[in-house]
């Protein structure tokens, strides 16, 4: 960890330390890295003795195959106070992320900012963003072992989540030396890899199965570009909600022709991408282009449009 990184945290320890009622959120739509850093970090300052309160933006729908962490903490975004004194913001690379909680960290008397994205310009009071973490929730770890807070098996489960949630169970190439030693450290405080593992990535409505033979059979390969598209309609004939099909774009990606792969997905308001990459093509860069963001290996973007031409522009970046 560089000696900048440090000291961020150091402040951030400083500024957490001295607040007594904290205000944690993630960005919208919170994968797992963003739901297990803002849960992990809610349980640790709960047990230290700190008044917590946790949200994040509409939708405000909470992805079941995540309900086995602690939710003790977590309130409606309406609920969300709207001048907080100390508040954190976790794995949000921009503010607009926040969506309608950007208000109160604007307000806030201070706000903390903690993110592993490359893409995260850093604002707020205090700013640790560290793109060498593999995820948000390896930055968490480090702040309550300095901040000296409980680690219990709940929060150490959260955490633990969120960083096989980010290193795609320890594949990706974010995977480093210091990553595995704070997973080691998460299983000795009490998570179980296997029972995360099980809900995160084995565990799904048999409606699944049915929107995943569409969107498969859906899929074009063009030199070495693999694309498919999923379709409201394949949702809503499968009778699941949209936080069921998280794992949709592994599916498609492992065909081993596919350099880049992309999910296109349906939405009222246009297309929803998800990209990923086998290394060569940084997807983070084609997802910027698109005003959305991420990292080398997997991002994502939201457009407008008609398909064909959005299908043809990712290509033609792919090949870039």
């Amino acid at each position: 960890m560089k000696e900048s990184i440090r000291r961020a945290l150091r402040r951030a320890a400083e500024a957490l330390e001295a607040g007594p009622r904290l205000a944690l959120a993630c960005h919208v739509s919170p994968d797992g890295d963003a739901l297990g850093s803002l849960l992990g970090l809610a349980r640790s300052a709960a047990a230290a003795g700190k008044q917590v309160v946790a949200s994040f933006g509409s939708p405000f729908a909470f992805p079941v195959q995540f309900d086995f962490l602690d939710r003790g903490a977590l309130v409606p975004p309406g609920e969300f106070p709207q001048t907080p004194q100390v508040m954190v913001a976790l794995d949000v690379a921009d503010p607009d992320r926040l969506g309608e909680l950007a208000a109160p960290a604007a307000r806030a008397g201070t706000l903390v900012v903690l993110d592993h994205h490359i893409t995260n310009p850093g604002f707020g009071h205090v700013s640790v963003v560290d793109p060498a973490a593999a995820a948000t929730a390896e930055i968490v770890f480090h702040l309550i072992r300095r901040l000296g807070w409980p680690l219990d098996a709940d929060a150490a489960t959260a955490l633990l989540a969120g960083i096989i949630s980010d290193t795609g169970r320890f594949q990706y190439s974010s995977t480093s030396p210091a990553v595995l030693r704070t997973a080691a450290a998460l299983v000795a405080a009490g998570a179980h890899p296997d029972r995360i593992g099980q809900r995160l990535y084995e565990w799904r409505p048999f409606g699944y199965l049915q929107v995943a033979g569409a969107v498969l059979g859906r899929a074009r390969l063009e030199d070495g570009f693999l694309w498919s598209v999923l379709y409201c309609a394949d949702i809503a004939a499968a009778g699941i909600g949209p936080e069921d099909l998280d794992l949709l774009i592994d599916d498609l990606r492992v065909a081993r022709e596919a350099e880049v792969t992309a999910l296109i997905k349906e939405t009222a308001e246009g297309w929803k991408v998800s990209l990923r990459s086998r290394g060569r093509v940084n997807v983070g860069a084609i997802a910027a282009r698109h005003q959305g963001g991420g990292h080398h290996n997997a991002a994502g973007f939201n457009a407008g449009g008609d398909l064909v031409s959005l299908v043809a522009a990712m290509r033609e970046a792919a090949r870039a």
